[in-house]
């Protein structure tokens, strides 16, 4: 659960820290004491969508950290692992800094961390419905999503096996349009690539040849000098008077040394294979220079092939290697573009045989959701009667998707998309005899409110968030009808950690913990402080809330009765 958040510079906060409890948590307060800003910090906490407004006037960065409690089973904790992210005690700290230029900085338990990250790992903790997931509810697209996150693991690893099978069949559809090209564009493409491989095949390339003539050219444009070093080497070795003639003196004094001293024997062998050492240097000095030829023509004619070379690597490859490589793709290229008939048939064979899977899967997917919308709309129902709507009926229409990617089949032409080959809306009668009709067309604001609730309360058995945060879902109700809302928000509470955000009294008797949010004015800026409040600043606050002006007696006396049916409504629960 979220045990812990921190806020600092953010809009009207310049510091707080909030800790909260389990069970269920209302915050009440003033209009614009800035309660939804909370909210709206912890849905950055937690990976929303940042924008610079949110800093505070005159700061550098608005900063968000929050403690959550994580148990072992938790899917957070095969994310963490996969990032490398060590959790010790069961302990999470998500943190999030926004900067005056826009920058998003994230870090979870201290490891800087992907916006992407944060949010995959904060949206698995914590739920936050606001008020405007009740335009959502209004907007038929959105609905698909609900009702495959009722239907849970049934639906996930069927849509996981559609949606790799579509993958597949669109880059199939792709590549095949691709090679559906008109005549002219072939016949120009093999033209070309004609041409360019024409070119290189005139050229007679060798592998390294490049290489090879560099090192020819250089050797034949520094000839002279070579042949000019290498007699200054043969000369000072060979000759009357030169280097060999004192080389082999040596060797003959030291033959007549080792006659008389058998210790010289050693120095001796080591002097007789010098010399001869240097007497075969010499013999190849001499080959060397015999070797060296001064060939103008041959020097004019690498630099014609270098040239040659240079102008193909221009349009080719860097090197004589890569331009060969080039020609090798050219070939294949030549050779697909020749049997383009052969290859096309081979494609739509393969597309087909795809497709007739992908429609296996997409039917699948249909026949679940239908069986799933059943079953919500049944649901939705019984929620609806707790919160006095028991001639409401609902429905789930699942209907085939008319956008997406087409195939046609000799029986007709089948559409898919990567949610598969449905469009899923909600239809909703409020009254008995009234035809069904698109919640945009039917629900009132205070309807909007029950059906989202009774749909959180639905989908709170179906997810893995230990927190749910509403923010003011219950605009639009009173009466009756605000105390329903009130024991189902409660009830929801039971099984996962509950903060919200709430304008009815009665809901407010019913939370666990109670927080106020007050709007201070300080040093000519305004702030947002929070304090829990004891069971007289309950009482008083409720009371607040019931008149909505002046605390009295009389709502005094309203706002215990009010927590006294709250306490029996919790112990019978």
């Amino acid at each position: 659960m979220l045990e812990e958040v921190t806020i600092k510079n953010f809009a009207i906060i310049e510091e707080l820290t909030v800790r909260f409890t389990d069970g269920l948590t209302v915050l009440t307060g003033e209009t614009g004491a800035g309660k939804s800003i909370i909210i709206d910090a912890i849905g950055l906490l937690i990976g929303g969508r940042g924008s610079v407004d949110y800093v505070r006037h005159g700061e550098e960065r608005a900063e968000m950290e929050g403690l959550f409690h994580v148990n072992s089973s938790h899917p957070a904790r095969e994310v963490l692992e996969q990032t490398g992210i060590e959790m010790e005690e069961d302990m999470l700290i998500l943190r999030r800094d926004i900067t005056n230029k826009g920058k998003s900085i994230c870090r979870i338990n201290g490891k800087l961390v992907t916006l992407a990250v944060l949010r995959q790992v904060g949206q698995s903790l914590v739920d936050i419905h606001g008020q405007h997931e009740h335009q959502d509810l209004m907007q038929p697209e959105k609905h698909l999503s609900v009702l495959d996150r009722y239907a849970g693991k049934k639906i996930s690893d069927t849509y996981n096996d559609y949606l790799q099978r579509y993958r597949r069949f669109t880059k199939l559809k792709n590549d095949w349009k691709k090679w559906q090209e008109n005549d002219q564009e072939t016949a120009n493409r093999l033209d070309f690539i004609r041409y360019q491989l024409d070119e290189i095949e005139k050229a007679e390339l060798v592998p390294g040849e490049d290489d090879e003539l560099e090192k020819e050219k250089y050797m034949l444009s520094n000839g002279e000098k070579l042949y000019t070093q290498l007699g200054h080497a043969y000369e000072s070795l060979y000759g009357e008077g030169r280097g060999m003639d004192w080389a082999g003196l040596a060797v003959t004094h030291a033959e007549e040394a080792a006659s008389i001293d058998d210790d010289m024997q050693p120095i001796l062998e080591s002097l007789q294979t010098t010399y001869y050492t240097l007497e075969e240097a010499t013999f190849s000095l001499r080959e060397k220079m015999d070797a060296i030829s001064f060939d103008p023509e041959r020097l004019n004619e690498i630099e014609a092939r270098l040239e040659e070379l240079k102008k193909l690597k221009r349009k080719y490859g860097d090197s004589v290697t890569d331009i060969l490589a080039f020609a090798s793709r050219l070939e294949e290229e030549i050779e697909s573009l020749s049997n383009k008939e052969e290859k096309l048939g081979e494609m739509e064979k393969e597309m087909h045989e795809t497709a007739l899977d992908l429609q296996v899967e997409a039917d699948t997917l249909t026949d679940l959701r239908k069986q799933a919308g059943e079953k919500l709309a049944e649901d939705v129902k019984q929620q609806l009667q707790d919160l006095f709507m028991e001639n409401a009926d609902m429905q789930v229409r699942v209907t085939p998707a008319s956008s997406g990617v087409s195939y046609e089949w000799e029986q007709g032409v089948s559409v898919f998309n990567e949610n598969g080959q449905d469009n899923v809306e909600f239809l909703m009668a409020a009254n008995t005899g009234e035809p069904l009709k698109p919640l945009s067309k039917t629900a009132s604001g205070g309807e909007l409110s029950r059906i989202m609730l009774a749909l959180k309360t639905i989908l709170s058995g179906y997810q893995n968030v230990m927190s749910i945060i509403f923010d003011e879902v219950d605009t639009g109700v009173s009466g009756r009808v605000a105390q329903a809302i009130a024991e189902k928000i409660y009830n929801v509470s039971t099984g996962a950690q509950v903060l919200c955000i709430s304008h009815l009294p009665q809901v407010a008797a019913m939370a666990d913990t109670n927080l106020y949010i007050e709007k201070q004015e300080q040093k000519d800026r305004v702030t947002t402080n929070i304090k829990p409040l004891e069971d007289l600043q309950k009482t008083d606050e409720i009371a607040r809330m019931i008149s909505g002006v002046e605390v009295t007696e009389l709502t005094r006396d309203n706002a215990n009765e009010l927590l006294s049916m709250a306490e029996k409504i919790k112990t019978n629960s």
